[in-house]
Order: C-alpha cells, then sequence, then structure tokens
C-alpha cells in the first residue's frame, strides 16, 4: 500500500494571500525571514487578513537562510509562550522549513532534533495548531510537501525531516510573491524545482499519482525558467505553479542522491566562509546523478521518457540520456550556475578558482559520502551507490570529469 499526501487547502493565482482572511482561530504567528516580505507589504497585508478574521497575531522574524536548530529551538519557545491555534510560515524555504520543525518542538516539547530525523516517525500533530504555508520562491515547493531540512551547523550537515505529518493543512501560491525574487534565486529555486521533478520521476516510490505531477513540471519548467530568469514576469508566474506541482510528486514520490550530495555539500564548508546554495548544488550534481543512474536500464528507460516529453529527440536511450544532460548543462549556462563545486565562487557565480580548495575537498570527502549515503533521500535512488561509487561521484562533481562507472 501506497499513500499520496496533499495540503487540504491550496489557494492559488494573483492575489490568493487573502484567502487568510477565511481563518478561524483565536491567535497565529507568523514565521518569517529576512526582511523582504515586509519590505514588499506581504507581512502587512497577511496581519490585516488575520486580524480582520479576528485573531491576535504575533511576528517570529529573522530566520535565516539555511535555518539552524537553534532558531528551530527559539521559535517553539516563543510559541510555546504566545501557544497560537495557527502557525503561518511565509517566504522563501528557510522559514517555512523552519517553522515547520518549530511546530513539532510545540506540539511536543520533549521532542528533541534527533527524534525529529527519524524518517517519518513524528507523532501526530495538530492537537495545538494548524499550519499554513506562504512560498514566495519559486523552488522548494514546501508549502506543499512532507519534508524540511535544517542545519546542524555544529557538525556541518544539512538534515532533512520527513514525515506526512508537516505537510501543511493550507498552501498559498500567489505568484505577487514571486515575483520579488533576485535573479539569481530565480536561477537556483527553478533548478531545484527541474531536480525535484526529474528524481520524482524515476525514484523507485514514484506512481500513476505523481508522474503527470512530474513531468508536466519538467515541461513547464523548460519552457518557462530561462524566460523567467531573464526577466518575463508572467513566465515568473508560471514558475510558481510549475514548482508546486514539482513538489506534490517529490513530496509523495520521494527524491534520490542528488539531493542527498546537495544536504551533505551545502555546509560542509562553511568554515571557508561560504555555503553551496542548495539549488546551485542540485543544478551541478543532476547531470552526473543522472549519468551515474543511467547505467541502472529502468533508471535509463525513465530519463529517455523525460527527454522525449521535453522534445529532445534521439533515437536510442542512450542517445536521449544524453540529450538530457546536454539539455541541463545548456540550462545551468543560461542561468550563470557553473557546473561543478571546483569552479563554484563563494558568490554562486561561476569562477576559476572556487571557493572550496582542492586538498579540503578531498580531505572531507570521505565523510561527506558516508554523509551522503545515510541522508533520508538516499533509499529511493533507482541506483545505489557504494561509499566508494558515492566518493567517485562527488570527485566528479568536484571537477566536472566523466561519470564512467
Amino acid at each position: 500500500m501506497a499513500r499520496f499526501t496533499l495540503p487540504r487547502d491550496l489557494y492559488h493565482g494573483k492575489g490568493a494571500l487573502e484567502a487568510l482572511k477565511s481563518f478561524e482561530g483565536k491567535r497565529a504567528m507568523i514565521c518569517v525571514g529576512g526582511g523582504s516580505m515586509k519590505r514588499f507589504g506581504f507581512l502587512d497585508k497577511a496581519v490585516d487578513y488575520l486580524k480582520e478574521a479576528g485573531m491576535e497575531v504575533q511576528i517570529f522574524d529573522g530566520i535565516e537562510p539555511d535555518p539552524s536548530v537553534e532558531t528551530v529551538m527559539r521559535g517553539a519557545d516563543a510559541m510555546l509562550k504566545f501557544e497560537p491555534d495557527w502557525i503561518i510560515a511565509m517566504g522563501g524555504g528557510s522559514p517555512i522549513d523552519a517553522a515547520k520543525a518549530m511546530w513539532i518542538k510545540y506540539e511536543y516539547p520533549e521532542v528533541t532534533f534527533e527524534d525529529m530525523c527519524k524518517v517519518f516517525g513524528l507523532p501526530k500533530l495538530r492537537k495545538k495548531a494548524r499550519f499554513c504555508a506562504i512560498s514566495s520562491t519559486s523552488g522548494t515547493a514546501t508549502e506543499v510537501t512532507a519534508f524540511s531540512i535544517i542545519t546542524d551547523y555544529s557538525k556541518g550537515i544539512k538534515y532533512p525531516i520527513a514525515d506526512f505529518e508537516i505537510t501543511p493543512d493550507v498552501a498559498i501560491v500567489d505568484p505577487d510573491l514571486a515575483e520579488t525574487m533576485p535573479k539569481k534565486l530565480v536561477a537556483h529555486t527553478g533548478m531545484d524545482a527541474m531536480t525535484h521533478a526529474i528524481e520524482a520521476y524515476v525514484s523507485t516510490a514514484n506512481c500513476d499519482y505523481t508522474d503527470p505531477l512530474a513531468l508536466y513540471a519538467i515541461k513547464m519548467i523548460q519552457n518557462d525558467l530561462v524566460d523567467s530568469y531573464n526577466g518575463d514576469l508572467a513566465k515568473r508566474d508560471s514558475m510558481h505553479n510549475a514548482q508546486c506541482l514539482a513538489g506534490m510528486a517529490f513530496s509523495n514520490a520521494l527524491l534520490g542522491i542528488v539531493h542527498s550530495m546537495a544536504h551533505k555539500t551545502g555546509a560542509a564548508f562553511a568554515d571557508y566562509g561560504a555555503h553551496i546554495i542548495h539549488g546551485a548544488a542540485n543544478a551541478m550534481y543532476l547531470p552526473k546523478v543522472i549519468a551515474f543512474n543511467a547505467k541502472d536500464a529502468t533508471a535509463a528507460a525513465r530519463y529517455a521518457k523525460i527527454a522525449d516529453y521535453m522534445n529532445l529527440g534521439g533515437e536510442t536511450t542512450e542517445e536521449k540520456v544524453s540529450l538530457l544532460i546536454a539539455a541541463l548543462r545548456k540550462m545551468n549556462d543560461e542561468l550563470n550556475i557553473p557546473h561543478c563545486i571546483k569552479n563554484y565562487g563563494a558568490d554562486s557565480y561561476p569562477t576559476e578558482q572556487g571557493f572550496v580548495p582542492e586538498n579540503v575537498f578531498l580531505e572531507r570527502l570521505h565523510d561527506i559520502a558516508v554523509n551522503a549515503l545515510g541522508d533520508a533521500c538516499t533509499g529511493s535512488n533507482p541506483r545505489q551507490p557504494s561509499v566508494e561509487e558515492m566518493e567517485k561521484l562527488l570527485k566528479c562533481c568536484y571537477y566536472d570529469t566523466e561519470v564512467d562507472f
């Protein structure tokens, strides 16, 4: 038996934020990030709508990119004092992911972060509060997913929390919010969404319910992402829907080792002054992982179907897989995303020598590989790598060399 879970309600289209006026409750806590929602007026709108619904509103702001365990604990403590019956998470993936983890700790104060990370092992939520997610970026789709990514900076590792319990009750997908994204964020979140859709389609947990969502999202992203990056706001609006469809697919079909590797490399070199931004990591690693997974015949056939759906041409499965890889690398070029860690600058743009020194990468390679294999996303990858193969794959992602194993 399999399961397919989505939010109870999804409000979409321009002006969808107004749905907050219909919420019923006494107290709402809004969790937001670094200020863009306030700067563009969306936070004030949300507060006004909730007050119009008769609620007392408190704001928990300043949630950082790649939110930490410490931020989660502070937010949960604020919730325990305020006792909201609605948690409203607003912004990019980071505040929504953080708020999901805060929600767990609010409902079960005795739960540790380690307990939260037990895959599909959470107790029942919604005893104290319901959860609404309002996304301002077009990539993570965390507004419709059963996942949250929290960083333990003491270990330099991003941990996925995975459980259908943290699927939001309500998702608001309002493209007005996404129109405020800076150009670099459009690129990174867009390739994150493409990775979600492709990994969901080839995942060992794919099914008839997830495949149409994944394929349609891939086609939309192919058609809309580069134009959105170059300033086409109609395509920007379309990408907000595309990333949400990809999220619906991967939340139920799960992901693969592109995400495992991105999670475990993202903060692994933070002591050198930067992170490898999640969407950019996915964009760099996806072509290499496709080449690795395509050694499995079932996965190769699925990648070929994606290539057909994208109208890339090719006669044989091998040709179609190669054309898919080439198309994704071309998108990276058009989005100014590097092809490998070696050329990944601290600002995320391509450079001759990136911020991760070769000797440091090689010193940490084994531990990163072991951690990636232990990631929650690895189990549904169509080809299970050994530690040695994961190390070799990560080297290909560092040097941009061919995957021939």
